[in-house]
């Protein structure tokens, strides 16, 4: 199964994440099923910690979230944890267009009824799924990981008047670096 999983960071807590770095990535390298993952910004100040993994139930994933290091010491203000579903059937590894090059973002719709496909030239999606209920059966919105000019450009692959609430976030590929 897979889950979408964002830790949306404290105000303030950018030091105690700094601090918990190597701790975290230890932690996330127990995860050999990660889809994707990285951190989000608003100017170069870190706001959050995307992880697209692929776990073998809901229990394994609410373990995954609330165990993390930054989470267990109050680092984040809240976490979204959904079921999702890769629709790309790969990893951020595998974008065409690689780690580095263009501006990077995390787009999430938030709505219900019927799913959305996205819009907007696929070769530029790293990851892109939606969110579903605990038993999978509900659609509950959209999470893209996309390479866009700007941040209009990210929020333009959401269709107009389909969602309750959209929110985009500079994002960068994560993982250790070298």
């Amino acid at each position: 199964m897979e889950f979408f999983c964002y830790h949306r960071d404290r105000p303030g807590s950018a030091t105690l994440r700094e601090q918990l770095r190597d701790e975290h990535w230890s932690y996330m390298d127990r995860f050999p099923g990660m889809i994707a993952r990285g951190p989000t910004f608003d100017g170069d100040t870190p706001t959050g910690s995307v992880h697209i993994v692929d776990l073998p139930d809901p229990a394994a994933a609410r373990a995954f979230a609330f165990d993390e290091p930054g989470y267990q010491a109050g680092a984040y203000r809240d976490v979204l944890l959904r079921r999702w579903r890769n629709a790309l059937g790969r990893t951020m590894w595998e974008f065409p267009g690689g780690r580095t090059g263009g501006d990077r973002y995390l787009v999430l719709g938030f709505g219900s009824g019927e799913p959305v496909e996205v819009a907007g030239p696929r070769e530029e999606l790293i990851a892109y799924g939606p969110l579903l209920s605990d038993d999978g059966a509900a659609w509950l919105g959209t999470a893209v990981l996309l390479r866009a000019p700007d941040a209009a450009a990210a929020r333009a692959v959401l269709s107009p008047g389909r969602y309750d609430g959209v929110e985009v976030h500079r994002w960068q590929f994560g993982g250790r670096p070298g």
